[in-house]
């Protein structure tokens, strides 16, 4: 099965979402400054969803893992 490019940009968004709300997370207990923490997940956020989306589109390109349907010529 084929996936459209856009597929792929809706993923990013949205795992970027939850991603991004870990992230934040993380760095507030590391850092304890709520300010920091939104700056460190504001900068991964654009640089994941960016990674994410070439990664989709590469692993689209691959057959691993993928199974054909198979084609029926007839049909009784």
């Amino acid at each position: 099965m084929h996936e459209k490019p856009y597929r792929s940009v809706v993923k990013a968004i949205s795992w970027r979402t939850v991603g991004t709300l870990d992230t934040i997370i993380v760095s507030y207990f590391i850092t304890g400054n709520l300010v920091m923490a939104a700056s460190i997940g504001s900068i991964e956020v654009i640089t994941k969803m960016v990674l994410y989306y070439f990664h989709e589109r590469a692993w689209n390109k691959l057959s691993f893992g993928r199974v054909k349907k198979e084609v029926v010529d007839y049909q009784i």
